[in-house]
Parts: C-alpha cells; sequence; structure tokens
C-alpha cells in the first residue's frame, strides 16, 4: 500500500509540473566533448575562420567545447599536439613529415587543409636591393626566426630558384623583432608568412611601393602549407568528435570567405589592439593566395591531391633532409573530411 501511495504521489507531482509548465529532465544531458585548440600563431585576420566556427556555435552544434588559445609559431604546435597538451591544432604539415619522418611513432597527423598553397615567402624592401627576382637574394642579409615554416624550405627553394647562397648572410632573428629590423634597414628581407610580413612591415610605416614579395610557391616550390591537425590517440578515441569538428571548421571558412569583416570582428574580439583595415586585409589575402586556390575552387577545401603530397616528400628531402622513413598516407588523413558538398566556400 505504501508502494502505491508513493507511486501516486509521484505521478501526482509529474502531472502537476506538465500543468504548471515546469520541466522535469527524462534523462542527464550528455556532456560535451572537450577538445583544446592551438593556433600556429596570434590572434590575426587568417584565424577568423576558426573563430567564426566557435562564436556561432558551429563547435557546440556538434556536440564539442572547444576552446581556442593562440600559438608560437607553425612548427611548434605540431608538438603540442603530438603530446597530447592539445588534442587539435593548426600548424604547417611539411614540418609535420619532418617531425614523423624522424619518429614514426609520435602522435599526430594532418587532417584537414587549410593553406592550399603556403604563405612560405622572402618579404625583402626594394630601397635594400630586393626584387621580385629570387636571384635578387644573393648578397643581402636576411633574417630568419628558426621556428619560422618559410625559413625551414631554404635549402629547396634556393635550389629550385637556383640561388648562389654563397654570399647571403643569414640571420637568426626573433618574431618580435623580424619586421622592425627590415624596416630600420637592419636586414633585406625576411622569411615569414606573406600576409603577416607585408602587414606587420605597412604598420611600421613602409610604403607599399618598397616591399618586394618573394612568394617560394610561385617560384618552383610546390608544396601544400598549414593544415588542422590532430593527435591520433584522441582521433581513434573520438572519431565523431574529428568530424564534427571539421564538419563545423567548414562553416566557419565559409563565413569569413563570404563575409570576411564579420570574420575580422571576431579577430578583434580577442585582440582590441589590433587595426581593423590592417586584419581585412591580412585575411583578404590570405583567402586569395593560400585558402580559396583555383584547386579548393574546383574540389572543395579541406583534402589534397594524394600524388601531390607524395612528391612534396622528395622536396622535402632536400628542404629538410628527410630520411624517407615518412609516406604520404602517415601523414595526411581524409577519413575524417566531411563531404565535398559541404567543404566548397562561396
Amino acid at each position: 500500500m505504501l508502494k502505491r501511495r508513493l507511486f501516486a504521489r509521484t505521478a501526482a507531482m509529474a502531472a502537476l509540473g506538465m500543468f504548471a509548465g515546469i520541466s522535469i529532465p527524462s534523462a542527464p544531458a550528455y556532456a560535451e566533448t572537450p577538445i583544446k585548440f592551438t593556433l600556429d600563431w596570434k590572434f590575426e585576420g587568417p584565424s577568423a575562420g576558426f573563430l567564426l566556427a566557435l562564436d556561432k556555435g558551429y563547435f557546440k552544434a556538434e556536440g564539442l567545447d572547444v576552446t581556442i588559445d593562440s600559438g608560437n609559431g607553425s612548427v611548434e604546435a605540431i608538438p603540442r599536439v603530438a603530446t597530447g597538451a592539445y588534442q587539435m591544432g593548426f600548424g604547417d604539415i611539411n614540418s609535420v613529415m619532418k617531425f614523423l619522418d624522424e619518429d614514426p611513432t609520435q602522435k599526430v597527423k594532418a587532417v584537414y587543409m587549410v593553406y592550399e598553397r603556403p604563405t612560405f615567402a622572402v618579404v625583402g624592401r626594394k630601397s635594400l636591393g630586393v626584387t621580385g627576382d629570387p636571384k635578387s637574394l644573393e648578397g643581402k642579409k636576411l633574417g630568419a626566426p628558426p621556428p619560422d615554416g618559410a625559413f625551414a624550405q631554404w635549402k629547396a627553394f634556393k635550389q629550385v630558384a637556383k640561388i648562389d647562397d654563397s654570399k647571403i648572410d643569414i640571420q637568426s632573428i626573433g618574431f618580435p623583432v623580424r619586421e622592425p629590423m627590415l624596416a630600420k634597414g637592419d636586414v633585406d628581407a625576411v622569411f615569414g608568412f606573406a600576409f603577416s610580413v607585408i602587414l606587420n612591415l605597412k604598420a611600421q610605416g613602409i610604403a607599399d611601393d618598397d616591399i618586394s614579395t618573394i612568394l617560394m610557391a610561385e617560384h618552383g616550390l610546390n608544396l601544400y602549407g598549414n593544415s588542422v591537425l590532430v593527435n591520433t590517440d584522441f582521433a581513434e578515441k573520438n572519431p565523431q568528435a574529428v568530424k564534427g569538428f571539421l564538419k563545423a571548421l567548414a562553416k566557419g571558412f565559409a563565413d569569413s570567405v563570404k563575409n570576411p569583416e564579420e570574420g575580422v570582428a571576431a579577430v578583434l574580439k580577442r585582440n582590441e589592439t589590433l587595426n581593423t583595415d590592417i586584419e581585412l586585409q591580412r585575411l583578404n589575402m590570405a583567402n586569395a593566395m593560400n585558402i580559396k586556390t583555383p584547386y579548393v575552387i574546383e574540389n572543395g577545401m579541406g583534402g589534397v591531391d594524394p600524388a601531390r603530397l607524395a612528391a612534396s616528400i622528395e622536396t622535402l628531402k632536400v628542404s629538410v633532409g628527410l630520411k624517407g622513413n615518412v609516406k604520404a598516407e602517415q601523414v595526411f588523413d581524409a577519413s575524417y573530411l566531411p563531404p565535398k558538398t559541404e567543404r566548397m566556400l562561396p
């Protein structure tokens, strides 16, 4: 009898709750999968696609609790992901190849190509004798941050561009002083990502017509650039989370291409010291040069040409001394990609 009375009382309370408009959860909500994501660099225009996916709830809609941190270079993002300190990140795929070539047991792999053409460049000043011709670097003083992805390709680039480096003086410099040193004339040119160096130089007061840009991709270096990386242990245990992340990211990048002003607004929320006009230029440059390329327009964003990726390994044997311990399928895993129709850019 007691059990019956308790049951009746419980049923009555539930009914009362419905009539009163009180929501009584029938089951506990599922926890969102946490993902810590590291960028390659500071919050700047080109990071808009990642930030829009976060701010517009695309990650959350896939059941993910994503946090995005700034980085210290496209090379340093790799060990962050490989060690599991971050589940996912954004880094240079060529440096991933070297990382895995040195130790194939490392827990990192690329899963989504963002910079279909790498941003690797040598940027100089015409007033210091550097033009758009790679051979104009001969006899010059170049500044190179050691962790920089562009500098990592110097050996291969000077070979394909037929540069005589016997009289080139390369100085090791830090990222914070790279553009100031070039602006002062302490070096004649610097290695870096084109959109970052060019606009940072302009912020230093250097006029457009004094800036010369040598894009490595336009002078024989047929490599890929930065991609989304994943810790392979995390991916094996959470394949749907990785797929959901990339599905959300595709929407974020589509938005940043369609409405770059919205993307820059998301960036400035994280770094109010930035200049809106400069970051809009930086994002538009990245979209045009590296993200919305002819290949991506035809094939969608995120994927790679396996033959081209395999050929890049041969190039890297020259530039960074790969020993041949890594194959293309060990570097890039396309199985997490959304369908092509979801990866087309506007």
